[in-house]
């Protein structure tokens, strides 16, 4: 096909329902790899690629996931606007070929703003799995546009869809002026689909639906869908802790050598002692650290989280919390970002754009930090291991580990509940607002695609910003080491007995206070901190065996009730120095990041003083 190249670029809108495959569509035309999540409301911000066809150059737009134009939420707004704009040269509205009664008012309402159109019916192979047949012909003629059957996970149809859009966008499309009357009415509107939908649908199956039924009683029943959730959860944590270990193992002995080769060379080209020994011991044994102890967690953690999401079982957690975070006057859409908070607490603030209320979505920033992120799960699994499972070994050490980890999770989720509610009921007073949460089919997750995107999308871009911070951490903790006051003394020394009176309050000592507050760059360096604290040593050092590190800590007066406030104080206090920036970005205001780090803190010295108190009088 030879087009005529009409302008430089051509603008080409996506839009449609949540979870009807939008972003895999347009990941497909662009080869971007805008991260697609199985739950509505996940894409939050216009995303935009560049692709090509018959030597013309395209631009399209990955619009927020919206059910109607009569703008209720900031998405429905965003996208309204965009469509209205005289940018637009087409939009392509993405639906669903398996609910399409459900996408086909959008289409008519986008028909009424007379832009070229293109209708992509996504997700045909769900289709005929459920024996629904569509008659893709007659539904063109009775809307007036092109309408093309895609299958965008496998690139079906793609080529097809290029075309159309080319071609309205060369000819201004074609639409009918029939429907422009009966689409502006809501009550028109719906008996229109009715009928379209009637001409060209046929269900060779009318309990098509029956097999998602079962598995939501199963996945959401009042019996087992907590138990479930919370199997689930042990399950990814096992898998994670016993698999983690050994690449862990593996990097840190590769930094070792690196750290060692790099001496002597950065002395033979004349650097001064003092700085070679700040950029090895210093900045490069902390990103040593960092990565070390970051990335094989991440590697499986991620991918395992995005399998639960792409599977479609997330939005089925988010409906079983629902109830529990409406006690809480929060939205039920906070059980959403709150589980993206587990790999990182900054992409659960930024999550947090799919809440429509301004109110809970500041409760939902707000807290977002007393779930564990990625920097802090290494901390806890390593405190566990050496205090809590010392009597067992092989796969029950793991799994034993997995449900104390577990058990902490379901505090810190408890803690979440609570904070929220105090915030509604003082700082942030007001009702719940209601929220219609779409359940996605069950599908099947494409575990390569998942693979993939999870460590591109997810563990390169979470590591890179830890590393980012880490390194000039890294160099502030080697001055602090290394810089005396007095007669040989440290300034970490001095720092350190200047909070030993609160960190012993607190059931902790001036070490791990002083290792939490340098740590705010990145909590993946805490428990380094710690060790160099006590061996009063220039440098972070590193102990691969936890029995020799328990030693050292339990020679520096650890105990059990030492080890549980320190898990609970990880938990529960201020977050990384990205996350707040990230809600100082997202709320445009100071005040709200420093409260962000208040609270926290506050609720972590509380519980932490109540528990050393309790654990003193017990002992």
């Amino acid at each position: 096909m030879t087009l005529c190249k009409g302008k430089p670029e051509y603008i080409v809108a996506l839009v449609g329902n949540p979870n009807v495959g939008k972003s895999t569509v347009f990941n497909a035309l662009t080869g971007l790899r805008q991260h697609t999540g199985n739950w509505a409301g996940k894409t939050v911000t216009a995303a935009s690629g560049n692709y090509s066809f018959a030597g013309q150059s395209y631009k399209a737009i990955d619009l927020p996931g919206i059910y109607s134009l009569e703008a209720i939420s900031a998405d429905e707004e965003a996208a309204r606007q965009f469509l209205l704009s005289e940018d637009v040269d087409a939009v392509v509205v993405v639906a669903d070929a398996t609910a399409l009664e459900r996408n086909l008012s959008l289409v008519l309402q986008i028909l009424t703003l007379k832009i070229p159109v293109v209708v992509c019916l996504n997700l045909l192979d769900e289709a005929r799995k459920k024996r629904i047949k569509i008659d893709i012909d007659k539904l063109s003629e009775q809307l007036g546009v092109p309408v093309v059957g895609t299958n965008a996970r496998k690139g079906r149809g793609l080529e097809q869809l290029k075309k159309k859009v080319a071609g309205v966008c060369t000819d201004g499309g074609t639409l009918e002026q029939d429907l422009q009357g009966p689409a502006s009415d809501a009550k028109q509107r719906y008996a229109l689909v009715e009928q379209i939908c009637a001409r060209c649908l046929v269900f060779g199956k009318k309990d098509y639906t029956n097999f998602d039924r079962r598995l939501d009683h199963f996945f959401m029943g009042k019996w087992t869908a907590v138990p479930i959730m919370l199997l689930l959860l042990a399950l990814v944590f096992w898998i994670t802790i016993a698999g983690a270990n050994y690449p862990s193992s593996m990097l840190s002995v590769l930094f070792i050598n690196l750290e060692a080769a790099a001496k002597p060379l950065l002395l033979d080209i004349g650097l001064p002692t003092a700085l070679v020994s700040l950029l090895t011991e210093g900045l490069l044994r902390t990103l040593g650290w960092v990565i070390a102890v970051m990335l094989p967690p991440m590697a499986i953690f991620f991918p395992l989280f995005t399998l639960l999401e792409d599977s479609g079982y997330l939005p089925r957690v988010a409906f079983n919390l629902d109830n529990c975070f409406k006690r809480a006057c929060a939205c039920g859409k906070q059980s959403l970002t709150m589980c993206m908070g587990f790999g990182c607490n900054a992409c659960g603030v930024i999550g947090c754009r799919i809440i429509q209320s301004p109110r809970e979505k500041l409760i939902a920033m707000l807290t977002n930090s007393f779930v564990p992120c990625n920097g802090r799960f290494p901390t806890l699994i390593a405190i566990i291991s050496m205090f809590c499972v010392t009597a067992f070994s092989g796969i029950c050490r793991s799994l034993l580990a997995g449900l104390l980890l577990t058990a902490l999770v379901v505090f810190a989720v408890l803690m979440t509940l609570i904070i929220s509610k105090i915030l509604s009921k003082t700082l942030l007073k007001g009702l719940p607002s209601s929220v219609t949460l779409e359940l996605p089919p069950y599908r099947k997750p494409q575990i390569g695609t998942v693979v993939v995107r999870s460590l591109l999308d997810r563990t390169i871009f979470v590591l890179a910003r830890a590393v980012k911070v880490a390194a000039p951490a890294g160099v502030l903790i080697w001055l602090l080491a290394n810089i005396s006051v007095g007669e040989g003394v440290s300034l970490l020394a001095v720092l350190t007995d200047f909070f030993s009176p609160l960190g012993r309050f607190l059931g902790l000592d001036g070490a791990i206070l002083l290792a939490f507050i340098l740590a705010f760059p990145a909590n993946e360096i805490f428990l380094p901190l710690v060790i160099m604290n006590y061996l009063q040593l220039g440098g972070i050092v590193e102990i691969e065996n936890l029995t020799t590190l328990r030693d050292l800590l339990v020679a520096n007066g650890w105990t059990g009730l030492t080890a549980l406030c320190t898990m609970v104080f990880c938990l529960l206090h201020f977050p990384c120095g990205t996350t707040v920036l990230t809600i100082k970005k997202e709320t445009g205001s100071l005040k709200w990041a420093l409260i962000s780090i208040i609270i926290p803190l506050m609720t972590g010295c509380v519980v932490c003083a109540v528990i050393n108190g309790v654990g003193r009088l017990i002992i």
